[in-house]
Formats: C-alpha cells, structure tokens, sequence
C-alpha cells in the first residue's frame, strides 16, 4: 500500500470512530465522583471541596493531571441526591466520595461494586453500609463523625448556657430516619436526667422550620437543638433569625454554624473529614479495596460559643463554658 493510500485510509477510518472515543480521559487519568447533600452555595461545602482537594494534592493527585472530580450537590433534597447519585454512576468513576447518611444510602441502593468512600455518617453498622467498623467487607468504608451518646451532651451544654430551660425543640427530618433517630433516643435517654422534656418538630422545607420554630417559641422557659440534616443546613440563616428574633437559646451540630452566627455548636471537624478521606481514595485507586479499610470514628469533638449572637437574646456565657470552649467567637 502506497503511503498516500495509508493516510486517506487511517483519515476516513477516524471519522467514522465512535465520537465517545475521543471523551475517554487521558492514560493514567483516574475519575471520582463527590456526592454533597447540600447546595453548593452552602458557605461551608467550598471549604470542604477545597479541604478534599488540599488532601489529594499532598499524595500526588491532581485535578487536569492524574484525577478528574465530578461535584454533585443535592440541596437538601433526598430525591434530588438520588438523581444526584445516578447520574455520577453514569460517568463511570473509579470510586464515589458520599456525603453523610443520605448521600451513603443513595449509593448503597446505586451500586455494590464501585467503590465508594463515605463521611459524616454517624452509625455505618446500623445504617447498613458496612458489615463491622474493622471490617466493612462490601464496596464501601469512611469517616464516621460522631457517636449517639455524644446528643446528651448537647443538652447539658445547652442547659448550662441557658440554665432556665424546661422544654427543647428538636428539628427532625423525616427524610433522615437513618440519621436522626439513634440521636433522638440518646436525648429522650439524657433530657430526664437534666429536668428538660424533648419535643420532636418533623422538618421537611423551609415552611416546616418556620412554622415548628414560631408554634414552639411562644412557650416558657424553651430551646432549640438542630441535629445534623442537610435540611436545616440549607436554612440556616433562617433558623438563626427565629431564635434571635424569639430570643431562643439554641445549640448546632458543627463549628461552622457557630461562625455563621448561631449561638453554640458541639460536634466534629467536617471539613477535616473531607481532608481525611484523600487518604482512603488514595489507597483505594492505587489497589485496595474498602472492605479492607476500616471505617474511622471521630475522636475529637469541638465547643464552639458565639459571644454576639447570646448578646443578641440577651444570654450571659458562664465562665466556665467560655474556658472550655475550643472557639470563641467575638
């Protein structure tokens, strides 16, 4: 075959090539997809992005190089991290990154063998995603972020603060059964103990939290404890308007609420967990597998106390809660 023959060949060959030939990523380019049940606009998902992405840098992963991400985001809507989820199985990753019980349960029912990674869940035995902490023997492993018993301990912080308390209002959604109920039965177990009654208002919308929150708040001696939810994380700012302007003393889940203006929050470091699991997707892309990896509980927890917002409803912090605090925010 003559050379110019060879070339008009190969050339109308390449035209007729499948034009998905040309979308697969470069040799040696690993996929991942990351799974967030909350909005993106949210303040603290781009600390945890950026938090994920400090990780995998530090062991030789980067973005354009050797690793493409795919960020999803699910609102705070279970349907929608659903989709979310499927639609990342699509582009065929190496491995998935899933955010919390919703984001964990959405890829459970999506897949059993893409491996996946998962954070801020707090009960992965119970929840059905691993067989045991030391050995999760599936498709999937992670980060745990908080143990149940450490709810009770939201209701002393709270009681301490606001020493008057008689009844709390617990925002609960019924979207997160997975997540909220073992919290909820440590409360019930702790509130006795301290002299409070518990008081579940279900949470599915914004129209849910404003109308539990303005039913409650004419009530004496009352307060208010957010459980972990991506619900309430997307409104926020809306619970800390409520509870300012009913001058509700209220306790969080994270830091990060605290420093967006709630009163007190008690829980772990989130954005530290997304820098943890670059190591877990390190190890799984270079040939381990998650049933191999055992799951990771959290060990250190934060006091966080917001001075401007316990002015703001008129709440004097005792010393002795501001000595133990790990941030005071002024």
């Amino acid at each position: 075959m003559k050379r110019r023959e060879f070339i008009t060949l190969i050339s109308g060959a390449a035209a007729c090539w499948p034009l998905a030939s040309f979308a697969q990523p470069a040799e040696g380019m690993r996929r991942i997809g990351v799974l967030f049940v909350t909005d993106e606009k949210v303040p603290v998902a781009a600390a945890r992005k950026a938090a994920l992405q400090d990780g995998l840098q530090s062991l030789g992963w980067f973005e354009g190089k050797n690793i493409e991400i795919d960020y999803r985001f699910g609102g705070g809507d279970a349907k929608r991290v659903e989709s979310e989820a499927a639609e990342l199985l699509h582009s065929n990753p190496d491995l998935i990154l899933a955010q919390g019980v919703l984001g964990a349960q959405s890829m459970r029912r999506a897949t059993l063998s893409v491996p996946v990674v998962f954070v801020q869940v707090a009960d992965p035995v119970g929840g059905g995603f691993v067989r045991n902490l030391a050995h999760p023997g599936g498709n999937m492993t992670g980060f745990t972020d908080a143990e149940y018993a450490m709810s009770g301990k939201w209701l002393q912080i709270l009681k301490e603060i606001a020493p008057l308390v008689k009844r709390v209002l617990v925002l609960l959604s019924p979207g997160n059964t997975a997540r909220w109920t073992g919290y909820f039965q440590a409360l019930q177990a702790t509130a006795p103990t301290i002299g409070v009654e518990i008081i579940p208002g279900a949470v599915r919308d914004l129209d849910d939290i404003s109308r539990n929150i303005e039913a409650f708040a004419g009530a004496h001696a009352v307060g208010l404890l957010v459980p972990p939810d991506a619900i309430t994380t997307e409104h926020q700012q809306t619970i800390f308007a409520l509870a300012n302007r009913h001058r509700l003393p209220a306790i969080y889940p994270y830091r990060f609420w605290t420093e967006a203006g709630g009163l007190l929050s008690y829980g772990s470091d989130t954005v530290g967990q997304f820098r943890q699991a670059a190591s877990y997707i390190d190890r799984i892309l270079k040939g381990t597998s998650p049933a191999d990896l055992p799951v990771q509980a959290t060990v250190r927890f934060e006091l966080a106390v917001n001075l401007k917002a316990a002015k703001t409803i008129g709440l004097e912090v005792p010393p002795t809660l501001l000595a133990r605090a790990d941030e005071v925010i002024e």
